[in-house]
């Protein structure tokens, strides 16, 4: 069987994606994806409007036969209150949480990626940058999934995150980050994502299959 394209990182006019909830999980339709995830920019301020807001829409993707998933994207919260953050996104309905990482190219504080993931109740550390191998060997322990970005800026530091990861055996997952239409991404370009970043056709495999498998039966979305 054919694998679809999943993708567990998008963002709406929520926070400062371009479409609608519902019309980026239509145009997600449209392009064949199985399943996508809509996870905002959130802290403190919004998180409890903007689970709501997108679960309204994400429980009508039946519709066209593509699992939505309410999320959220935890965005330059203080590590101090990084886990009061992510109880909170729970408590408000967050299926999936990301937690925005130490990208190369903004200002998250020093300390994200590690307390990340400590916490089994984060998903995904989105865009890492440079994690280093005890953070890497944290992630396996707990079970927090490493993401590989399409998004250009933050794709700068995939080679390293794919290169740790192997050698610690952490789980990938490609994401695209899609703040508009044109980011929408298909399994090719995903592939070609992976390929850039030095992994090889069974980790991409995984990355891309697998992986994305094993996350929406921790959902409950299999």
């Amino acid at each position: 069987m054919r694998a679809r394209r999943c993708d567990f990182h998008m963002h709406t006019i929520l926070s400062d994606g371009e479409l609608l909830p519902m019309e980026l999980i239509r145009r997600a339709a449209a392009a064949d994806h199985r399943a996508i995830a809509l996870t905002d920019h959130a802290s403190f301020s919004n998180l409890e409007e903007v689970v709501k807001a997108l679960a309204r829409d994400c429980k009508r993707a039946d519709a066209w036969g593509i699992e939505a998933i309410p999320g959220v994207e935890l965005t330059h919260v203080p590590v101090k209150y990084l886990d009061d953050a992510i109880r909170k996104s729970r408590k408000a309905g967050a299926e999936l949480i990301l937690i925005h990482g130490e990208t190369p190219v903004e200002p998250v504080e020093k300390g994200t990626n590690r307390k990340a993931v400590s916490n089994p109740e984060v998903d995904i550390l989105a865009h890492p940058g440079m994690i280093s191998i005890d953070e890497v060997e944290l992630a396996a322990k707990n079970d927090v999934f490493l993401e590989i970005s399409c998004r250009r800026g933050h794709s700068l530091a995939n080679g390293h995150v794919a290169s740790l990861a192997k050698d610690l055996k952490a789980k990938l997952v490609v994401n695209t980050d899609a703040h508009s239409p044109d980011d929408l991404s298909s399994m090719a370009f995903a592939n070609t994502v992976a390929r850039g970043a030095g992994m090889m056709p069974e980790e991409i495999r995984e990355a891309l299959v697998s992986t994305p498998e094993e996350i929406l039966k921790r959902l409950g979305r299999l």
